[in-house]
This record gives structure tokens, sequence and C-alpha cells, in this order.
């Protein structure tokens, strides 16, 4: 080491002033810098507008993402102050905005409780844009000032008069830092705004995608008893409303919704401050403790029958309720950065104190509802000590664990770190996997059909099951409150491994259901996977490939393409080639795949191009009658029949209209707003550009086979080039679409689908309880109409359907 390398002085000490630090390393204030880091910077500017409302001060928001994906959110709060700082000499809005931990929610005389109490929240945001300004009403004018990259573009100015107050935050996220994507996914910031309105029950959240003319607005008058009902929509509640519950003690304002529905598991959601802890906390701890005393004090009053008289514990109290938990804490305590767990000691008491007083009141004065709570307690209490009875026979004599799975191929490793499970499906693909396996660190657990669904079943006839038994046997972890603990996994990859079709489709979710409602902590660590078999095997001669999905196939096709033909246009001696000829071709495959979804929606490719042309983006563009109008004038109407022009059934102060194939009325379709929402269609308005000249064209296709003679094949428009293309590469092959594992012989499944070298693996997360709560819900729930809605809404998304 050189002398000058190894020097380390005081001028090798750093400083990064001001806002600098965050463009350093921004993950240390938003979490990363993907997806979920940049949809952050939305939740710090509507957190200071949320401060507001809880202050008193604000009643409406309104969030808008901008055509070119800048956001804008504004309030009608007291606006930012923007006189000059008594200490910083400086306006307090530029020191809001270009310094670190400077705010209003230090003082709890401005802001009596907030969540955003590290008070970094939008001069981070701010830091990490390539834009930004403040639009600020207060003291009868507005005032703007401008900033980049963190840093102001000149002083606080007067831009007019106005009788309003309020602040307008406009940002766009800098690319240089969000280098994987700085476009916003409208769903996840609907979800997020959805929350808060529930939570805040007198604010009205108005939210815009300019991008595609999408508007949504949230109010719940009833705040979190609306909360409640929403979660419970696709569930039958047991009793007909929510049990609502408020107090305030020593500032904490506490209030919590319950209602119980006619199934088994627990679902409670919890927030402080707005936000939501994943983890629990104190303040849970208390509402817990709080609902088991009062259920089992009011068991042993003497209006209760004495077949009713069992001492429930807390899971059975808990059966079938859906919770939600808001408290307001002026000084909340986290533990750990991502604020997913209430640490304040004196909260539990606090809770615990209001909800006993108020639940004990309730019950009393509602004898017919507490009755059918306690008959559900009761019967939940039965069912353990059932349960406990079925696991004490299926042990061993003086064993504490339950019998080894008969089936379970076992792996010689010890150590769980180095060992994974794969759950296979059928006895076939079970004895494949058995032979083609590395012996030392895979085990194979073959399953016979479908295991239960859990969601629809009580706890004791869940450990009835052979099949869950096998499971839970080969699993080591336990299962139940007491007995599970995730330190005994046996193996920290659990791989479900079933066939790509509607049957394994289906055992595959009724696989995760169990793990997401029995085994919540396995998911939680990451230890569950979903294997990959290949649907295509593309044989040539002794060679073979494999192929995980469609696109992987079309693009080795085109690959193959490429070095034996081009493509030129008809009248032109242009020729496209080489890397340019197969870029060209994954970009036509990928319309056409558009295309073809699509047309199952009756927006057939000559409407879909029509569209297009005319730049049909928004469906703000509907709201304008004379647009409408013109397009529907344009329209080719000798081979359509064309509707009247009417006001839009969905979407107020928007225009439709029925068009159908003149010959073919059941080919119809809507011209209207809900057009350009269309995830699909909005691929295509991406593509479409790039693509317009070869979509309009004639081709021809020069294929030079090495040593052979060149020939010139004409295609009359771009789907007949492609097929041309993929026939002319399949020539001399045979393809084969594997249906099932069992098709594939012990070395197949090894090579594609076991091996660590060349396997694929999908990691299971859970990046939204609630989400994924909802989805399990509406599969594998009792209630039929959502999961109807649910496969009329989705079924035209299904490519490669197997029945």
């Amino acid at each position: 080491m050189t002398e000058e390398k190894s020097k380390y002085s005081a001028e090798n000490i750093k400083v990064l002033d001001g806002l600098e630090a965050v463009r350093k390393r921004p993950s240390m204030y938003i979490g990363n810098t993907a997806l979920e880091g940049l949809h952050h910077l939305i939740w710090e500017v509507v957190d200071n507008s949320i401060d507001e409302a809880l202050a008193g001060y604000c009643k409406r928001i309104r969030v808008t993402i901008h055509e070119d994906n800048a956001v804008s959110v504004e309030d009608d709060g007291r606006g930012i102050p923007v006189e000059p700082h008594p200490t910083e000499k400086i306006s307090a809005l530029e020191l809001v905005m270009t310094t670190l931990h400077a705010g209003g929610k230090f003082d709890h005389s401005t802001y009596k409780v907030s969540g955003g109490l590290h008070g970094v929240g939008v001069s981070v945001v701010n830091a990490l844009s390539i834009e930004a300004s403040a639009k600020i009403k207060r003291n009868g004018s507005a005032y703007l000032q401008n900033y980049e990259r963190g840093q102001k573009i000149g002083d606080v100015e007067v831009i007019g008069s106005t009788d309003k107050t309020g602040t307008l935050i406009k940002f766009k996220a800098d690319p240089e830092i969000f280098t994987e994507t700085t476009s916003y996914d409208y769903e996840l910031v609907k979800n997020r705004l959805r929350e808060l309105a529930f939570l805040n029950k007198n604010i009205r959240i108005y939210l815009k995608d300019e991008r595609t003319g999408a508007e949504d607005k949230f109010h719940a008058e009833g705040g979190i008893n609306s909360y409640v009902e929403y979660l419970n929509r696709k569930r039958t509640p047991l009793i007909p409303e929510p049990i609502y519950i408020r107090g305030e003690k020593d500032d904490v304002i506490v209030e919590i919704s319950l209602q119980y529905f006619d199934g088994y598991s627990e679902r409670l959601f919890s927030f402080v401050n707005n936000i939501n802890t994943r983890e629990g906390g104190s303040h849970v701890a208390g509402f817990r403790s709080a609902l088991t005393k009062c259920i089992n004090r009011y068991a042993s009053d003497d209006i209760i029958p004495k077949n009713l008289r069992e001492k429930m514990g807390g899971d059975d109290v808990r059966e079938g309720l859906t919770c939600v938990i808001s408290v307001h804490v002026p000084n909340p305590q986290f533990e750990g950065q991502t604020k997913t767990k209430l640490g304040n000691s004196e909260v539990k008491w606090i809770v615990d104190s209001i909800c006993t007083e108020k639940l004990v009141l309730f019950l009393e004065q509602n004898p017919q509802i507490a009755k059918k709570i306690l008959t559900k307690a009761v019967e939940a209490a039965r069912a353990r000590e059932a349960a406990k009875r079925a696991r004490d026979l299926s042990r061993k004599k003086g064993s504490t664990s339950l019998l080894m799975a008969g089936k379970l191929a076992e792996c010689q490793e010890k150590d769980p770190a180095n060992r994974e499970i794969f759950i296979v499906e059928g006895d076939s693909a079970g004895g494949s996997a058995k032979q083609g396996r590395d012996r030392k660190t895979q085990a194979i657990l073959p399953l016979r059909g479908k295991i239960m669904n859990v969601e629809k079943a009580r706890f004791d006839k869940i450990l009835g099951s052979e099949e869950i038994k096998q499971l839970i046997a080969a699993l080591g972890c336990g299962i139940g409150k007491d007995e599970f603990d995730v330190e005994k996994l046996r193996y920290h990859k659990i791989i479900i491994m079933t066939d790509a079709d509607v049957d394994g489709a289906h055992i595959r979710t009724l696989l995760l259901t169990f793990f997401y409602r029995q085994m919540l902590p396995v998911l939680q660590h990451g230890f569950i996977y979903i294997g990959q078999p290949p649907l295509f095997r593309l044989g040539r001669g002794k060679k073979e490939k494999y192929f995980l999905e469609e696109a992987d196939l079309n693009s080795y096709l085109f690959q193959e393409a490429s070095k034996k033909m081009s493509i030129g246009f008809v009248d032109s001696d242009t020729f496209i080639e080489g890397e340019e000829m197969v870029t060209l071709l994954e970009k036509i495959s990928t319309y056409e795949r558009i295309v073809n979804y699509l047309s199952r929606m009756n927006i057939w490719e000559d409407m879909l191009h029509y569209l297009l042309t005319h730049k049909v983006k928004s469906a703000d563009q509907f709201s304008d009658k004379e647009f409408v109008e013109r397009l529907v004038r344009e329209l080719d109407s000798e081979k359509l029949i064309i509707g009247n022009i009417r006001s839009c059934r969905w979407r107020p102060d928007c225009y439709e209209v029925d068009i159908a194939i003149r010959g073919k009325v059941q080919e119809m379709v809507t011209l209207g707003p809900e057009i350009p929402l269309i995830k699909e269609y909005r691929s295509a308005l991406d593509l479409f550009p790039l693509l317009k000249e070869y979509i309009e064209s004639a081709f021809i296709l020069r294929l030079s086979p090495k040593g052979g003679q060149e020939k010139d094949i004409p295609c009359d428009n771009w789907k007949k080039m492609v097929e041309t293309v993929r026939t002319e590469s399949f020539r001399g092959s045979h393809l084969q679409r594997y249906k099932g594992l069992g098709e594939m012989n012990p070395e197949q499944l090894w090579e594609t689908t076991m091996n660590p070298e060349n396997r694929v693996l999908v990691r299971v997360n859970i990046e939204d309880a609630e989400k994924a709560d909802d989805m399990f819900t509406t599969l594998m729930g009792d209630k039929v109409e959502p999961r109807r809605e649910f496969i009329q809404n989705h079924a035209l998304e299904v490519t490669d359907l197997d029945i």
C-alpha cells in the first residue's frame, strides 16, 4: 500500500451540507430507491396534510399524478409559514423545504399528534426531486418558491392575492436517484389514500391520474366503522353493525371498531397516528387483554346458560374477529426504524382501561349480541380442546413432535439453512422428483390430491386432514399458537412444485392459504417459494432447450431467425437484420399479445388501431362531447353499426357510444372513458408510436440459408410476417408443451426445475397484508359473489388455460 493511499487525516473527513446527505444515501430516509421508495415521497407530503387535518385545520386533500409523472399534493390547511425565522433568518418555508429536522412537529402547541416525528419529510422529498415547488396561501396572499434537487431557485415571492389558505407541494422524482422507475402505481396510491380516509373520517381526499384520466374520491363518514365494514364486505357478519369504542386519557386518543364474522381467523389492523403498525405493539396488547377479560367476566354472569360457562382464552374470543385499532399518541416510541411496532408501555393500560369500560357497558346493554359473541367463543374453546386431543393422539408415546410424514423422502443435510423440501403434486411427479433430486440437501413430499381449504375449516378439522398432518410433520415447526415455533422449521426453502394447469394452480393456492392462515411467520421470513417448471421443450436432433413461458420461446426463435433471414418492406430495398430485427420482432410480438387480449374484450384490431391513431389516451377526453362526435363521424359506418352518443353510465360528465361490427352484432364494444383505463391498452399506447410504420406495412421475408439459395416470401401484414418467422424458425424442430410434471423424466425434472444452477424460483412475499388477506378471502371464502366477480374481471387475463 502506498503512503499516499494509507494516509488518513482530518481532510479525509467529509461534511455533507444541507440535503446532500439525503441524495448520497437516499435509502436511509425512504427505505429504498425502488417502487416502494418512490411512493414514499407521496406518503411524506400527504402525511403533512393529514397532520393539519388531525390538528383540525384541513378538510380537503387533492393528490394529482401528472402526465409527466410529477405529483402535486394540495390541502386547505393553514399553509406553511413564509415569515422569516427568528433565529435562522430565512423564510420558514425555505427552512422547512431545504433543511433536515425542521418543522412544526416537535412543538405540541402546533401539532398535538403526528406520524412524522423525524421531521425530515418534505425536505427529503425536495432533495430527491429533479424539480419541486411550494405554493402557499395565507395572510391574504399567494406565495411561491421553486427548487431543484433540494436547492432553492430564487427567494419566496408573492404571486397574487387570495382569501383562502393552504399548501400545494409539487415534485418530480429524480431519475438519477430512482433508476428503476419514476412511474407511479395508481392502485397503490389509491389503496393508501382510502386507508387514510377511513382513519380520518372528517377529511375528503381526491385522487386524479392525468395520465389515464382515472379519478377517485374518498370520504368515510363512519370512520373506522366503515373500514371494518369494508374489510368484511366479502364475509357474512355475525353481528349487524361493528362495535365502536372511543375514549381519551392523558392526551392519548383511542378508537376501536370490531365486528365478528362467521369465519375462524382473526383479522386485526392497528395504527398509531395513521402509521400502520403491522407488528402490533402495546396498543394491540391492551385491546386483546381487555377483550378476553370482558368476555370471560360477562360469561360468568347469571344470564349466561351453564353450557356457555367455560373459560375462554384469548384465541377463542378473537376467532372470527375483524378489528381496527387506531390510537393517537403525542410522543410515540416505535421499535425499529420501520415504525411497525409501538413501544409505549403506558398506552397498553390506557387502551385496556378504555376498552374494558366501554365494552362491558355495551355487552350489558346488548344481551342478544353478547350471547352470539359468547356462543362463538365457547365453540372456539371446545374446538381448541378437540384439536389438542387430536394432536395428542397423533404423537408417539413420550414424544413431543408429530409422527414423521409417511411419504417424505428425507435428505441427509442436518442444517435447516441448507435444506430444502419440494412439495410435489401427485405420486407420479413425486416419483420423478425423488429419483432426480440431490439426496444431500433436497427432500420430497408428494401430496395425494388437493389439501383441505383451511379458509373454511376450524382448527380441529384442519388437524383431522391426513395431507395436512403429513405436511405439519414434515416441516417440524408445529402448528397453533401454543406449539408453533418458526425456529424449529426443518427447511429454509419450502418449494411448491405443481403442474402448469388449473388443478396445479388450485393446489398451489390451497397451500399458500394454509401457510398464510396457519404458519404466517414462515411466509414472513421468506421461506416459501414457487417452483417454475418449463412450459415448453424445443427439440432439434439430439439437442433440446427448455422455456419457462411463451415470451422466452419467442425470443429464442427470433434470435435463431436473425441468423438466416431478414425483413424488408414491399417497394423498398431496405432490409432489417441481426439484433435490430430481433428487437423489432420482440416488440411486435408484445403488441400481438396485447391485440389478442383486447380482442377478447371485443376491442378488435381495427378498432384498436383506430383509437391509437386518433391518440385516445385519457378518460378525460370523453368529457368533451365534440371529441366523441368527431371520433364517431370518422368511423366507417359501412362496416359498423354505430349507436347514439349518450351520457356515460358509470362516470359523470362523460359520453360513450356502442359500436358493433355489421353482421356480427355479438362483437360489440362501448367506446367510452373505460378504454383508456385498461392496462393493456396503455401498453399499446406506449408501443404504437414505435411500431406504427410496421403495423401499417406489407413485408418481404428474405431467407438466406447457409449453403442454400435465397428465397423471398411475401407477407401482406405484420401478423403474417411474425407467423412466417416462427414457422421458418420451427422447421426441423419438435415443440412439446408440458401439462404436468409427470411428463418429465427424473433427469429432465432435475435439470429444469430442481438443479440450483438452472432452476427459477419465485419467493413469496407479503407486501400488503390487507391485500393478501382480501385475496385469500375472495378466492377461498364462503361467499360466492366476490369470487364470481373476481373471475369475471380477470378471466380475460388468462393466456394458457388447460382444462
